[in-house]
């Protein structure tokens, strides 16, 4: 389903993500969060993390789901991908990961607008009335930025999967999730 956005960025479309995204997918999730291209961008985490962010495996398996359980959302422009996300219902609450802009277009408000969407599907089509999300805690600006889009640090921490390469490469000890939450 394509709707149009009706934020900060009016020629945005989303739609959910098929099999034939999964290259593109992978290479924007790669491109936002690993290596030279991701520091382009503000959500880099090539200094915490070296390696893969994803492989096109998790995301075949992600966009193979049923649309009531699990999406991953695509923002296009003119059929070019811009960003992504992926979403997990879970009973009353909708998980929000995999979140990626590509680092060229960060701070140009896409983001927002994915984020606007991604809520709206959870409320409306889901009806759950909390989104969710882990973000790695040494991630100040990060957090920063969710906080002011009404996000709220629990407090609550989740260990890093230190030794599994799919998660990425770690460059430091330190590494942990803290949990994120909004009621929608």
């Amino acid at each position: 389903m394509t709707s149009q956005s009706q934020s900060l960025a009016p020629l945005l479309t989303f739609r959910a993500g098929l099999s034939a995204d999964v290259a593109a997918i992978v290479t924007l999730v790669d491109s936002a969060y690993r290596g030279d291209s991701s520091r382009r961008g503000w959500t880099t985490e090539a200094e915490l993390l070296g390696g893969q962010r994803t492989d096109p495996d998790e995301v075949a398996g992600l966009v193979g789901r049923a649309p009531t359980e699990g999406r991953v959302l695509l923002t296009e422009r003119g059929g070019r991908l811009l960003a992504c996300c992926y979403l997990e219902r879970q009973e009353n609450a909708c998980y929000l990961g995999m979140f990626s802009v590509d680092p060229n277009l960060q701070g140009g408000r896409i983001g927002r607008s994915v984020l606007v969407e991604a809520e709206r599907i959870a409320r409306e089509e889901w009806s759950c009335t909390e989104m969710k999300m882990t973000v790695i805690d040494v991630r100040h600006e990060l957090l920063a930025w969710y906080t002011r889009r009404g996000y709220e640090r629990t407090g609550e921490h989740k260990p890093f999967p230190y030794g599994d390469p799919r998660s990425g490469i770690p460059k430091r000890d330190d590494l942990r999730f803290e949990v994120m939450r909004k009621t929608l």
